[in-house]
C-alpha cells in the first residue's frame, strides 16, 4: 500500500548531502520516490508500507551519516536553541582564532606579533578537532557511503594545513628557541571559523525563509468557547466535535471553520486570503479559523476539524510546495554529484604540478588546500530551495497558494491563459433577466422551472429559485431528476416529464420555430444566457428564461495586465456565442470557444498545447477539473469547488482575478532569483578554483569566499519578501 511521510533530516550542509540521502532512500525497492530539501531539512518520501516501515526509512538515512526524525518526535530542542548553541560555538572559535589572525593582518605593517609555535598549536587544536568535529563526522559518513560532500573538502583541506604545520614544527623542533618557522595553523583555524560563521549566518537567514509557515501556524487557536447542555465552557480545540456551537466575541480570533448560526460581523481574513479589507458575514455564511472577528458577537456551528480545516490545508499545501523539488533543481543535483570528485582531482593536480614546477611542496599543499576550501557546493544546494521557499511564502501571504514547486517554475513561461467564464471572469451569481412564456402563463412556467431546480446548487438554479421566492410563486416537488450533461436537466413534475436547459435541447427535439428563435436571438444579442422549458409529453416549448451575470470589476484590469506580460487569452464557456462574445469584447479577450461541453474543455486544452502554447487554465467548477489537470499550470479559484482546487497547481484564495497576473509575476520573480543564485553559486567556483590553483587565493580568503557564497545566496532569496501583489493595490483604489 502506498504511503507518504515527511522526515526531518539533521546534519545536511550541501547539495552532495542531499544526493547522498536521496540515493540511500531510493536504493531500497520499498521506496517509490524520495525528494530531499536542503533549505527545509526535510525528506518527502512515498513508499510501499508492505515492503518498508518508518523505522527502516530512518535507519537508511542514519546509515549514511545523518540523523532522521519524524517531525513530531524530533528532540524538543527548538531551532532557536540550536541557533543559540551555534552562536556560542562561533564566538568561542573566533576568540581562539583572533590571536592567530590579527598578527597576520599586522605583519604587512612591520609588526611581528605571532604567538610562539606551541601557543599556535594550543589555539588551533581545539578549533580543528572540537569545533571542527562535525566536519569530520560528516566526512566519515561520506567516505563510508563512497561519495563526497562539502565537509570532506573542508576536512581534507584544513587537515592538510594543520598536518603540514605539525610536520614543519617537527622538522624545526631543535631550532624553535631561536627561529620562527612559517606555520599554517592560522589558515586551518580561520577556515573552520569562517565556515562555522557562514553556516551560522546561513541558518539564521534560512529560518526567515520559513516565516510564512510560522505565521500561518501562529493563527491556530488552542481553545474555543462552546455551548454544551445550555452551558458556556472553554475547551481545547482537540476536544471539539462537528456541529458544536462556538461563541466568538468581538475582536477575537475565530478558532474553527464553521457556518454562522447567529450574528452579523465584519471578518478580517487578511492572513488567510490576503484580502486586506474586512468582509461582512451574515447568518449561513462560512467563516475560516484563524481570521479575526470584528465588532459583532457570533455563534458558529463547527463544520471542519483538525487536518480538514482550511488553515491546516493551506499549511499542508505550502509545506508540500516547499518540500518538493523544482525541475531545475534536478539538473543542479546531477552537477553536484560529480562536483566533489572533480574538485579532489583538481586539488591533486594542483599539488603535483605546483610541487614539480614550483619552488617547494609546502606551497603546493597550501594551493591544493585553497582549491579544496573554495570549491564548496553549499551555495549550489541552497540556490533553488531557498528561492522557492521565500517565493511560495510571499505568494501564500498574498492569497496565492502554490501546490508544488513545478507549478511555480512553469508559470513563469506561460504563453496563453485559458479562462472559464462563470465565477472566474463574471461574479458567478446570475439573476433572471426576463421570462418569456409561449404556451403557459409566466407564473406556471416559473413554478415548473423552480420545481425542477429545487435542491440544485447550480448558479442558474439558484437564480430561478430566487426569482420564484421574490414573486411568491409556489412550486411542487420534482421526481426522477436527472442531469443531461452540457444540455440541462430533466425531471417529472406532477406526473409530466419536463426538460430545462440550453438551445442544444431545442435542436435535439427539433423545436426551433420562428417565435422561439427570434426571442432567443434577442436575448443572446445582449449577452444573456438562455434556458428553455420543454414539455416532453407534448414535445412543446412552454417558455424561456434568460440570465444576466455581472462581469467582475477587476476582470478588465486582469486581461490588460496579462497582455502587458505578453500572455494571450482565451475564454472557454458552455454559454452561448452571444454571451461569450459580449464578455470577450468588453474585456479584450483574444479568442473564444463558446457552447463547449464540459468533457470537451480538456480536448481544447490539449489542442492548444499541441499548437506549442505553454498553457495556464483558470476555473472554479467541478467541470473545470479535467481541464485544470490537463493544462501546464491549473489555477483554481477557492470560491469554487474543492475538486477544482485538488486538480490545480495554484489556488487563489479570493475570487479576485487580479491574483492571476500576480501568480505569474511571483513565478517570474522567483525563477529570476533561482537563475541569479545559480549564477553566483557557479561563478564563485569558476573564478575561485583557478585563482586558488594558481596561488592567488590563500586558504583563509578561500574560506571567507566560500562562507560568503552561501550567505549571499540565502540573502538574495530573502529579497523576494519585498514582492508585493498588484491585486491588493488595484482592488482598493
Amino acid at each position: 500500500m502506498d504511503s507518504k511521510i515527511t522526515l526531518d533530516i539533521k546534519g545536511m550542509t550541501c547539495a552532495s548531502c542531499v544526493n547522498r540521502v536521496e540515493k540511500a532512500l531510493k536504493r531500497n525497492d520499498g521506496v517509490i520516490t524520495a525528494s530531499v530539501n536542503l533549505a527545509t531539512e526535510k525528506a518527502s518520501i512515498e513508499y510501499d508500507s508492505n515492503k518498508i516501515d518508518t523505522n527502516k526509512l530512518i535507519e537508511l538515512v542514519t546509515k549514511v551519516g545523518y540523523e532522521a526524525f519524524l517531525p513530531e518526535l524530533r528532540p524538543a530542542q527548538s531551532k532557536e536553541a540550536e541557533i543559540k548553541k551555534e552562536k556560542i560555538t562561533v564566538l568561542l572559535a573566533i576568540l581562539l582564532t583572533l590571536p592567530l589572525s590579527l598578527p597576520m593582518l599586522l605583519e604587512p605593517f612591520g609588526y611581528h606579533l605571532m604567538p610562539s609555535p606551541w601557543i599556535q598549536l594550543l589555539l588551533a587544536t581545539p578549533i580543528q578537532f572540537i569545533f571542527g568535529a562535525r566536519f569530520y563526522k560528516s566526512a566519515w559518513g561520506a567516505i563510508k557511503a563512497r561519495s563526497g560532500n562539502m565537509e570532506l573538502l573542508v576536512v581534507i583541506g584544513t587537515s592538510a594545513a594543520y598536518g603540514l604545520s605539525l610536520y614543519i614544527l617537527y622538522r624545526n623542533f631543535e631550532h624553535l628557541h631561536h627561529q620562527m618557522p612559517h606555520l599554517y595553523f592560522e589558515a586551518s583555524a580561520m577556515v573552520i571559523t569562517l565556515i562555522l560563521l557562514g553556516k551560522y549566518l546561513e541558518t539564521r537567514a534560512k529560518q526567515q525563509t520559513t516565516a510564512a509557515i510560522k505565521a500561518l501556524e501562529a493563527l491556530k487557536a488552542t481553545t474555543a468557547r462552546v455551548i454544551r447542555n445550555n452551558e458556556e465552557i472553554e475547551l481545547p480545540i482537540e476536544k471539539l466535535q462537528l456541529k458544536d456551537l462556538v461563541l466568538i466575541k468581538p475582536g477575537e480570533r475565530i478558532p474553527v471553520d464553521g457556518s454562522i448560526i447567529k450574528g452579523v460581523s465584519q471578518i478580517d481574513e487578511a492572513l488567510i486570503t490576503g484580502e486586506s479589507l474586512p468582509v461582512i458575514k451574515n447568518p449561513s455564511d462560512h467563516v475560516v479559523g484563524g481570521s479575526i472577528n470584528g465588532d459583532g458577537a457570533l455563534q458558529v456551528e463547527v463544520t471542519a476539524l483538525g487536518a480538514e480545516t482550511m488553515l491546516s490545508k493551506i499549511i499542508r499545501m505550502v509545506e508540500d510546495a516547499q518540500a518538493k523539488k523544482a525541475p531545475i533543481q534536478k539538473l543542479v543535483d546531477k552537477v553536484s554529484a560529480y562536483f566533489v570528485p572533480t574538485v579532489l582531482v583538481i586539488a591533486l593536480i594542483t599539488i603535483i604540478l605546483t610541487g614539480i614546477l614550483g619552488t617547494d611542496w609546502e606551497t603546493a599543499i597550501i594551493h591544493g588546500v585553497a582549491v579544496l576550501v573554495i570549491a564548496c557546493p553549499c551555495a549550489l544546494g541552497l540556490a533553488t530551495p531557498t528561492s522557492l521557499m521565500v517565493g511560495t511564502g510571499a505568494a501564500a501571504k498574498a492569497g496565492i497558494l502554490i501546490k508544488d514547486s513545478e507549478a511555480l517554475e512553469i508559470a513563469h513561461s506561460v504563453t496563453m491563459m485559458a479562462f472559464d467564464k462563470t465565477g472566474t471572469l463574471t461574479e458567478g451569481k446570475p439573476s433572471v433577466s426576463r421570462l418569456i412564456p409561449f404556451a403557459e402563463t409566466s407564473e406556471k412556467v416559473l413554478s415548473i422551472m423552480a420545481s425542477i431546480q429545487k435542491g440544485s446548487e447550480h448558479p442558474l438554479a439558484e437564480a430561478v429559485l430566487n426569482e420564484a421566492k421574490n414573486k411568491n410563486i409556489p412550486y411542487a416537488h420534482a421526481d426522477s431528476s436527472k442531469a443531461l450533461p452540457g444540455r440541462g436537466v430533466e425531471a417529472v413534475v406532477e406526473g409530466k416529464l419536463y426538460q430545462l436547459g440550453s438551445k442544444r435541447l431545442l435542436t435535439e427535439s427539433e423545436l426551433t420555430d420562428s417565435p422561439i428563435f427570434s426571442a432567443l436571438v434577442k436575448c443572446e444579442a445582449v449577452g444573456e444566457t438562455v434556458s428553455f422549458l420543454i414539455d416532453k409529453n407534448l414535445n412543446k416549448v412552454l417558455g424561456l428564461v434568460s440570465f444576466k451575470d455581472t462581469i467582475k470589476s477587476q476582470a478588465f484590469e486582469t486581461i490588460t495586465q496579462l497582455k502587458a506580460l505578453n500572455i494571450k487569452t482565451i475564454m472557454l464557456t458552455g454559454d452561448n456565442q452571444g454571451s461569450a462574445e459580449r464578455v470577450a469584447k468588453e474585456l479584450g479577450i483574444d479568442e473564444i470557444r463558446a457552447e463547449v461541453l464540459p468533457e470537451n474543455k480538456s480536448n481544447i486544452i490539449q489542442e492548444l498545447k499541441s499548437r506549442g502554447e505553454i498553457l495556464g487554465m483558470v476555473g472554479d467548477g467541478i467541470n473545470d477539473a479535467p481541464a485544470l489537470a490537463q493544462a501546464h499550470v491549473g489555477i483554481a479559484m477557492s470560491t469554487g469547488t474543492d475538486v477544482a482546487m485538488q486538480s490545480a497547481g495554484i489556488t487563489l484564495m479570493r475570487g479576485n482575478p487580479l491574483l492571476i497576473p500576480d501568480a505569474i509575476s511571483i513565478s517570474r520573480r522567483t525563477y529570476a532569483k533561482i537563475k541569479q543564485n545559480l549564477f553566483w553559486a557557479f561563478i564563485y567556483n569558476v573564478i575561485g578554483i583557478p585563482l586558488a590553483a594558481l596561488g592567488y587565493l590563500s586558504p583563509v580568503v578561500a574560506g571567507a569566499a566560500m562562507a560568503l557564497s552561501s550567505f549571499s545566496v540565502v540573502s538574495n532569496s530573502l529579497l523576494l519578501k519585498r514582492w508585493r501583489p498588484q491585486a491588493i493595490k488595484k482592488s482598493h483604489h
